[in-house]
């Protein structure tokens, strides 16, 4: 099955009858109702929910409803409840397909009574000024540190930078990309910390500028790779945490962290947002990543290092 092939519901009972059987794994990963859920329409889910041993059954600590409410297939959450998946199972950290669905945006699909606590409904309305705020960015080539509790001035002190005065040709930088373009970053004052960013290259990505940066503190950086895919990396005071991340992905491990599993279904297919939500820091608008408030130089440096 390829991932085009499962809202065929022909396709689905074809392979049936030749013998598939609906709880094998698919490749040896991921049962065959959690790929509908996530991929397949409504006729689908209920077609394979109607076969299988357990609609509930559980693949990589998750549901088929919860695969369901994560990637914002409604019709397939309902399809699934009606052949008997419990909404209120919970499981990732805490996080039922009901309760999940309350910070998405189809809170009205159960009615169970979950609930949200206050500091999950802050997330969930930052979530959604956020998104609104960033609106239309064309990242392609955007490399980002988003930096938590740390102002510009102080970012440019850890990093030895030099303030460069008067205006830069930002067109001659995307054109250039030799040692004083790479070296050439943005410094941003943003509520909640800062924002270092370079619109033409990875250079606020560099591994030595989130390290320099988060001492005390919690950064993420990201190269947008027009080639392949945005590559994201988080830092925490001087040690890289986590690094080959895909921000904004929509999927995270199964025994990810209760405030991780929220932030990856808010900011799925908004990997600047997931990246500023992950440090802390809440701009108001697109500016510090395509305009920011001063131009820098890193002095000549291993910017590839990936420890102080």
């Amino acid at each position: 099955m390829g991932w085009h092939s499962w809202p065929d519901l022909g396709e689905v009972r074809a392979r049936l009858a030749a013998g598939a059987d609906p709880n094998s794994l698919v490749r040896g990963h991921g049962r065959p109702l959690h790929h509908a859920a996530r991929l397949g329409s409504a006729e689908v889910v209920a077609e394979l929910a109607r076969l299988v041993d357990d609609v509930d059954a559980v693949d990589d600590g998750r549901t088929a409803l919860w695969v369901a409410v994560n990637e914002d297939k409604p019709d397939n959450a309902r399809a699934l409840v009606a052949a008997g998946a419990d909404p209120d199972r919970p499981m990732m950290a805490g996080w039922s397909p009901a309760r999940l669905s309350l910070a998405g945006s189809t809170p009205d699909l159960f009615d169970t009574g979950a609930a949200l606590t206050p500091e999950e409904e802050a997330a969930v309305a930052e979530a959604r000024r956020l998104i609104d705020a960033l609106a239309g960015i064309d990242d392609d080539g955007l490399s980002l540190c988003c930096v938590g509790g740390v102002d510009a001035a102080e970012a440019v002190r850890r990093l030895d930078a030099t303030v460069i005065e008067g205006e830069i040709d930002v067109e001659e930088m995307w054109d250039g990309l030799d040692d004083d373009s790479i070296l050439t970053l943005g410094v941003t004052d943003v509520p909640g910390g800062c924002v270092v960013s370079q619109p033409w290259a990875y250079g606020a990505s560099m591994p030595l500028v989130a390290l320099l940066l988060s001492a005390g503190t919690v950064c993420y950086d990201m190269y947008a790779n027009p080639k392949s895919g945005n590559q994201g990396e988080s830092t925490h005071d001087g040690v890289i945490t986590g690094s080959d991340l895909h921000p904004g992905g929509g999927w995270c491990a199964a025994d990810a962290p209760a405030a991780e599993v929220l932030r990856t279904f808010l900011y799925r297919n908004h990997a600047i947002e997931y990246c500023c939500a992950y440090a802390g820091v809440r701009p108001t608008d697109a500016r510090p990543f395509l305009e920011p408030d001063r131009w820098v130089r890193l002095p000549a440096r291993d910017w590839w290092a990936i420890s102080l």
